[in-house]
């Protein structure tokens, strides 16, 4: 069973099959369907899904606090053992809100960012244009951004980085095309063709920052506790939501229910913190940028 997984995991890494098989796809139909038949709990459904899932992946479960699951959405969003994740208690830092692998990072300058090598992207044009974005690209000017890629078999929740208080959530509907390396390195402004949230959030000493959950492919449904409804591709509004919700660091804020990407945009003041570079395999809990 090793041996085939590596073979098929090889042949996946192929670039032109791996964009056709995980793009050239009616995505957001697809994606309407993973929804569906994930919260099927029939256990030949679940038993079935989750070995195919097993080909296409490293999944390990050894943290998860469920080691059985009565459907495939059960297993995207399983909860960790208490204790599984180790959140760095100094408040010069802040600290990565997910497992995740370090993609595309650096510093905002003039309004721009990259999501791969030569493909750069306007933060505005991700934001959007709505009253309460408008103001973010020159607070965040000069500042860092890092993105962090959440792979399927990953841990799927997200938490707070720092002592923080949620104040806006602005919801973007969109596409679903895939956001791993091969996709990002095609398809140009690829975070802002696809659904995202923007996480308005200040920590409690007051600097500004943001946190962007972006969907994927087979994914495109996100949870945020302090919000009452799931935002996904069915949802039809209000797209800006007031919130004042307050976390302590490493608490949950919410899930995805596949795997994506999470943006994280601070102004001047951070660097980021020692060994944090792109490919670069970080956990939710550890520090990720650091006070200047």
């Amino acid at each position: 069973m090793m041996k085939i997984r590596r073979r098929f995991q090889k042949w996946m890494l192929q670039e032109d099959l791996n964009f056709l098989l995980t793009n050239r796809i009616p995505r957001i139909a697809l994606t309407h369907f993973m929804g569906w038949w994930s919260k099927i709990s029939h256990p030949w459904v679940v038993k079935s899904s989750m070995a195919v899932w097993r080909l296409f992946s490293d999944l390990d479960l050894s943290d998860a606090k469920q080691k059985e699951f009565d459907s495939l959405h059960a297993c995207f969003t399983r909860e960790l053992l208490p204790g599984a994740r180790e959140v760095n208690p100094d408040p010069s830092f802040m600290t990565s809100p997910c497992d995740a692998i370090v993609g595309a990072c650096g510093q905002i300058s003039q309004g721009q960012v990259f999501q791969a090598k030569g493909f750069p992207y306007q933060l505005q044009t991700l934001l959007g244009s709505s009253e309460y974005c408008r103001h973010w690209p020159s607070v965040l000017e000069g500042g860092s951004y890092l993105t962090l890629r959440l792979t399927s078999s990953m841990y799927h929740r997200f938490h707070a980085p720092h002592d923080v208080q949620l104040q806006h959530v602005t919801y973007i509907s969109g596409d679903t095309w895939n956001v791993n390396p091969v996709t990002l390195k095609r398809v140009e402004q690829l975070f802002c063709k696809n659904e995202r949230a923007v996480l308005h959030m200040q920590t409690n000493d007051g600097v500004p920052f943001l946190i962007v959950p972006v969907a994927a492919v087979l994914v495109a449904s996100m949870r945020f506790h302090a919000v009452d409804v799931l935002l996904n591709l069915r949802y039809k509004g209000p797209n800006e939501m007031s919130c004042d919700a307050a976390y302590a660091k490493g608490q949950e804020m919410g899930w995805f229910e596949h795997g994506s990407t999470i943006l994280v945009f601070v102004p001047p003041g951070f660097e980021r913190a020692d060994g944090i570079a792109t490919g670069q395999h970080v956990r939710m809990g550890q520090a990720l940028l650091k006070r200047s």
